[in-house]
C-alpha cells in the first residue's frame, strides 16, 4: 500500500501516524495554570532533542473538538514552565485517565487520584511515585500547520531520579522500571530487552508472532474503533 499524504484529511494522517512511529515514550507533562491550577496531560508525540543543554520536545494538538487549545498548551505559553513525568505501570490507569478533558479549573491530580510532589526550580508540582521526572523551562514554542498545532521545545534543568534506579556512572536501571509506551491507541509495557544479535532458533521461533494482549481484549481490538477515541490524543 503506497498512500499519497497529500490526500489525507487531519484523521487519516494522524492514524497512520501513530500506527507507524512505534513504541513512542509518553512525556506525562504536568503543568500549573497562572490560577495556580494544576494540570496532567500524557503527550506520546514526545521526544528527546538535545543534550547541552539537555532538551525536549512535545507537540501539541488542539481539543478533541480539533479548535479549542488545550490547557497544557496555554499554561506552557503562560509560565514558561513544565515537569515531564516518566508513566509506569502501577500508574498507568491514571495517566490515562488524565488523558480526559477536564474543565479547566480542575486540578487533575486530585480528579485522577494523584498526590502532588514539589519540584525544586519550577511551579508546576510532580507526579508522586513517578521514578522519573525532568523539571523543564520553555525554549521555544512553534506552530505547526493550520489546525492549531504547536511544538514546544523544553530546556531541562532538574532530574530527578529515584534512588534505587540511578545506577554507578550515572545510568538508569532500566529493566526495574516497569516503563509503559504508547503503540496507536494503546499502550505497551518494556518488559523485555536485548542487543544483536540474537540466536537465528529464537528468531525463527518469533517470526509472524502477533503480540500478546494483558488486558484481556481480543486479538486486532483498538481503541480507535470506540467512539471515545479522537484525532487529538484527549479521551473524550
Amino acid at each position: 500500500m503506497i498512500i499519497d499524504a497529500s490526500t489525507l484529511d487531519p484523521t487519516s494522517a494522524y492514524k497512520l501516524l501513530i500506527g507507524s512511529i512505534l513504541p513512542r515514550a509518553i512525556g506525562w507533562v504536568s503543568t500549573q495554570s497562572r490560577e495556580g491550577v494544576a494540570n496532567l496531560a500524557p503527550i506520546s508525540f514526545f521526544t528527546a532533542v538535545g543534550r547541552k543543554p539537555p532538551m525536549v520536545s512535545l507537540s501539541l494538538q488542539p481539543r478533541s473538538d480539533g479548535v479549542t487549545l488545550k490547557d497544557t498548551f496555554f499554561n506552557i505559553r503562560d509560565t514558561g514552565e513544565f515537569v515531564v513525568n516518566m508513566v509506569t505501570l502501577p500508574q498507568a490507569h491514571a495517566m490515562h485517565r488524565s488523558a480526559f478533558e477536564f474543565d479547566s479549573d480542575t486540578d487533575e491530580f486530585a480528579a485522577v487520584g494523584l498526590e502532588k510532589e514539589a519540584s525544586v526550580a519550577v511551579r508546576p508540582p510532580r507526579v508522586k511515585g513517578a521514578p522519573i521526572a525532568l523539571e523543564c523551562r520553555l525554549d521555544r514554542l512553534i506552530p505547526m500547520g493550520d489546525l492549531g498545532d504547536h511544538v514546544v521545545f523544553g530546556e531541562v534543568v532538574r532530574f530527578h531520579i529515584r534512588d534505587d534506579v540511578y545506577l554507578k556512572g550515572g545510568r538508569i536501571d532500566t529493566g526495574a522500571l516497569q516503563a509503559v509506551g504508547r503503540l496507536a491507541a494503546e499502550y505497551t509495557l518494556v518488559h523485555n530487552a536485548f542487543t544483536t544479535p540474537l540466536d537465528e532458533q529464537l528468531l525463527a521461533s518469533l517470526r509472524g508472532q502477533r503480540a500478546g494482549r494483558l488486558d484481556g481484549h481480543a486479538d486486532g481490538y483498538s481503541p480507535i474503533d470506540s467512539k471515545e477515541w479522537s484525532a487529538s490524543g484527549a479521551t473524550r
